[in-house]
Formats: structure tokens, sequence, C-alpha cells
């Protein structure tokens, strides 16, 4: 979204104000410890009705500011941004680090002052594919609940090595505004997401820290507004990450 941003304020002189994060492959899986993480989250906050609307709220850190309505993505649907080869509708499911990752997007944007525009909208989908089979594949994504089972890995158990070597992840960020410009731009990661690439993503953001980004003063941050171009350029070179713009 960071690199997005730069590149649409570059091109059309204002930032996007609505960007779709739309994961377009991915193979990966979780740990135990991630379920155990997610059921005991829910379980606290059935029985705290504060902590249920901080979890909803889609601005819980951004304290002070609460930006426009923004898509809760719980449910399949046709993206109306996207089209498939002969120009049929595409369907996308709920993905499930959306809750997570569009919270922190929405703080990078709120730490760089409103860089992305104080009226962005931003969400997260799982893209299923074209006609009766993506919608099928879209349904099935969203009735999964195996994450929150008792059937699933327990604490301590997860992928092996040769499942995060075989990991991968592609993800499309797409930018429009109300004047019809569009832009793209093309993530991908070469190891499982969840753990094989988020490893090295957090090694080089620690070697950043101490080595490029230093004026960074302590706090919470998120990486936009933390290191920015300094830790895109090291994910490039040593996390196996690429980055790719390109026009709508």
């Amino acid at each position: 979204v960071f690199l997005l941003q730069k590149e649409f304020g570059q091109r059309f002189g204002h930032p996007a104000p609505r960007v779709r994060g739309r994961v377009r492959k991915m193979k990966g899986t979780f740990s135990g410890g991630t379920a155990a993480s997610l059921k005991a989250t829910m379980a606290a906050a059935a029985g705290n009705p504060a902590a249920l609307d901080l979890l909803k709220n889609p601005f819980s850190l951004t304290p002070g500011f609460e930006g426009p309505r923004q898509p809760t993505g719980h449910k399949p649907m046709v993206d109306e941004a996207l089209a498939g080869p002969g120009g049929e509708g595409v369907w996308v499911a709920p993905f499930v680090m959306a809750a997570i990752n569009t919270r922190n997007v929405h703080r990078s944007n709120f730490l760089l002052q409103h860089a992305y525009g104080a009226d962005f909208v931003y969400d997260e989908m799982l893209i299923t594919g074209t006609g009766e089979k993506g919608e099928a594949i879209a349904n099935a994504v969203a009735g999964d609940k195996s994450l929150g089972s008792d059937k699933g890995p327990k604490p301590g158990e997860g992928p092996s090595r040769e499942e995060r070597d075989a990991g991968f992840y592609d993800v499309l960020f797409l930018g429009t505004d109300a004047a019809g410009n569009t832009l793209r731009v093309g993530v991908k990661g070469d190891r499982d997401p969840g753990y094989g690439s988020t490893s090295k993503m957090i090694a080089e953001a620690a070697v950043c820290l101490l080595q490029d980004a230093t004026g960074t003063p302590g706090g919470i941050w998120t990486t936009a507004p933390a290191m920015g171009d300094a830790l895109m350029k090291r994910l490039q070179a040593n996390a196996g990450l690429s980055f790719e713009v390109g026009a709508g």
C-alpha cells in the first residue's frame, strides 16, 4: 500500500482514496499457536462487549481518528473492480488475515499524517475465480471454520521446513480514484506467508532499524512510517519479495 500510494501520487497528483488488497494465489498453513491465539481472543471478547467493539473497529489503532465507513469483507461477493479474461465478474471471499492487516494499514496512514488521505478506504479479500466455480469456492472459504476448531494443530505444532519452503503468495493491490485513474501493484513472496516469509521480513526489519532507519524514535510503529523505502529495498534484496508496479 505504501508503494502504491507513492506511485499513485507521482502519476496522478493525489493519493488513491480507494485501495483493494486481493490475494491472487497463496500456499501456506497455520500453526497450533495461531489457532490457540484466535480462540483465546474470541473467547475473551465474547464476555467483554468493549473488547468486541474494539476488534470490530477498523480504526482501533488510530486513537482520536475515525475515517469513513470501511468494507467488512465478511461475505463472498463479485468484485466490480476486477474482471476475468472474458470480462466476467470475479468472485472474492473473506481473507483470514484481513482483520489484522487492515488495522495496521490504517495505522500507517495515521502515523504518516494521512498521506493516503483522511478519506482512505481499504479492504483485503481472497480471489476465488469466475462463474459458478468461483462462487462455490468463495462460499466454501467463507464457511471454513477449521482455524477455530479443535481438530487442527496443537500449540507447538505447525508447518514443516519442507512445507514452509514450498509456500508462496501473490497479492494484488489495486488503487482507484473518482476520476477513473487506476494503478496496480503486485507483491510476491517465495515462502510460506505465515512463517517462512514472515520470519525473513522480521529479520530484515530488525536490521533495517539498526542500520538504515536510525532516526526512527521509540514507539508503536508500523513498517511504512518507520522504515519505508529502506525496508522495501532490503525485502527485495534479501527476503525473497518482489514488487511490480503497473497501470490498471
